[in-house]
């Protein structure tokens, strides 16, 4: 298939012109999102959040006098896509920089080819380690799976005081990060993991690999899925009559989640890079002009991509320019942002440092719960 037919141009276009700088040449910024497939429902929520944020900076003036133009296609979260993504963006488009709002494996496959023509790549959630490790033009705005799964088993440990532990893992790049980071501090503090049971993405009968899980009697199940999967895990635990908390992750962290999910998600608890309740401006002006906007709630891979555009943004007005260097430089500087996603810095391998927030599911809606800030934790290694 030509690599002209699997890609989705969405948008294109520049937002209409406003105030200073109307007349001058926008500037281009990319967007890879899985707006088609499995991965849809969270690149809508990439697409819209993104789409806001360029309406509300144009809105106050743009960036270095101009507009931006914000031009995204589908990755379909696969690698191949992710690759032809990233040279479209880079050899038609002429990007300045782009923020990735995928999935670990098509963002992989993107990010050597953002850094070999040294554009700016600002990952919005994708956790794979290999991501930021394609060089320093690439940077990650949420949480690195060792470090998020780190502090899934400090959640289980201080919160729940669990004895008997089972991970139930999705077989793909989030799972197997999120279960390294999850046993390795589960084997510093001594936390019991009686057992873990692996399963496919896009599984769809989960009763076997819960059945396994009841066996081994735990008190807390520590599990990584995606929205589908998270969704019908909850419901086959709470069928199979097993009575352990539920501890999961961001990829929980979704509307279509609950929606699935319904009533049997009360009392489910995950690890995530959003909290709803911090009362910060930014936070809540984002999530009220969100709802405004699409009749809808954000959700965490919405607001690491809003975070991850903004980002680039106050790196193009601190660098005053868009010459890459100087612009990768300025990001790379990056220090107490105050993002949707918590008050982040960047570590010198270009990974962030903030509070992981501790969300339970009460009332149909993700809430307050807890926060981690252990600096041996939200450090990356």
């Amino acid at each position: 298939m030509a690599r002209r037919s699997v890609l989705l141009v969405v948008v294109g276009v520049a937002l209409a012109a406003a105030g200073a700088g109307a007349q001058a040449e926008p500037v281009p910024i990319g967007l890879s999102a899985p707006l088609t497939g499995f991965g849809a429902p969270d690149g809508l929520s990439v697409r819209q959040a993104v789409e806001l944020g360029v309406r509300q900076i144009n809105a106050a003036g743009g960036v270095l006098g101009r507009q931006i133009r914000l031009v995204v296609y589908d990755d379909q979260a696969a690698p191949p896509q992710g690759v032809a993504v990233a040279q479209r963006l880079i050899e038609r488009d002429r990007v300045v920089a782009a923020v990735g709002g995928s999935y670990s494996g098509a963002t992989r496959g993107a990010a050597p080819i953002f850094q070999q023509n040294r554009v700016p790549f600002v990952v919005g959630y994708a956790v794979h380690p290999e991501i930021t490790r394609a060089g320093p033009y690439v940077f990650r705005v949420g949480f690195l799976g060792p470090v998020e799964g780190a502090g899934a088993a400090e959640v289980a440990r201080l919160y729940f005081n669990a004895q008997r532990v089972a991970m139930l893992t999705m077989d793909n790049d989030f799972g197997r990060a999120l279960a390294q980071g999850f046993r390795d501090r589960a084997s510093k503090t001594g936390l019991n993991i009686v057992g873990e049971v692996i399963y496919p993405l896009g599984e769809k009968d989960m009763a076997p690999h819960v059945t396994r899980v009841r066996a081994m009697n735990p008190d807390l199940i520590f599990v990584s899925g995606l929205f589908n999967e998270a969704a019908l895990i909850t419901r086959t635990v709470r069928q199979l009559g097993l009575r352990a908390q539920i501890l999961g992750e961001e990829g929980f962290d979704s509307p279509k989640y609950l929606e699935l999910a319904g009533a049997d998600a009360e009392g489910v608890v995950i690890v995530t890079n959003l909290n709803r309740d911090d009362p910060r401006a930014v936070v809540q002006t984002f999530l009220r002009e969100y709802r405004q906007a699409y009749k809808m709630e954000a959700d965490m891979v919405g607001a690491s991509s809003y975070d991850a555009l903004r980002i680039i943004v106050d790196g193009l007005r601190r660098a005053g320019t868009t010459e890459s260097a100087r612009l990768r430089d300025a990001i790379a500087a990056t220090r107490n942002f105050n993002g949707v996603t918590g008050v982040l810095s960047f570590t010198p391998q270009r990974e962030t440092i903030k509070p992981i927030q501790v969300q339970v599911v009460r009332n149909g809606q993700f809430r307050y719960f807890g926060v981690i800030t252990d600096p041996e934790i939200i450090t990356p290694p």
